[in-house]
């Protein structure tokens, strides 16, 4: 079993998707692989509805970064209160993880570069430049891209770049 190097790590609470999440989700990101699973024993069993030799968790890494998910059981699920940011450099970046993580997700969560992904999860699919234009000193730079922003479902960057050049 390979443990996490990290001392802090995400783990998203799936009911019984675990093991298919982690596998979408490296197959989306590159240098990303499944680093183990471990399965549920006797020990519990009041406290789950999993058998033993059910996956319980499955240790992660999207492009280094690790996770853990777990199989816990219908008791909770995912809200937009906690999201995953990626970060993108370009609108060829943005259009493949919009489409490889939007694709069977809920089309009403998209708004604002945010989607829902087939698993209930939230993402925010970002581009980098976005962060530096609203950080712009000119309050009216921002703005414009601000409102621009908030028309949009997946980013368009050249749209936010020409609201960011534009005078006015």
């Amino acid at each position: 079993m390979i443990l996490p190097r990290q001392r802090i790590n995400p783990c998203l609470w799936f009911n019984d998707q675990a093991v298919p999440a982690a596998t979408r989700y490296c197959a989306i990101f590159p240098n990303s692989r499944i680093l183990s699973v471990v399965a549920y024993t006797e020990a519990g069993r009041e406290h789950h509805p999993f058998k033993p030799g059910d996956p319980m968790t499955v240790s992660f890494e999207l492009d280094g970064q690790p996770f853990v998910a777990l199989n816990g059981g219908p008791i909770f699920s995912f809200t937009e209160a906690i999201s995953l940011q990626v970060l993108c450099e370009d609108q060829a970046e943005i259009d493949h993880y919009w489409m490889a993580l939007s694709e069977g997700g809920d089309p009403q969560a998209q708004v604002c570069g945010w989607l829902k992904d087939r698993f209930g999860l939230s993402w925010q699919v970002t581009p980098r430049a976005l962060l530096e234009m609203l950080a712009d000193p000119d309050p009216a730079r921002a703005t414009r891209v601000a409102e621009a922003m908030f028309q949009m479902q997946k980013f368009d960057l050249a749209a936010l770049r020409r609201a960011h050049a534009a005078r006015g």
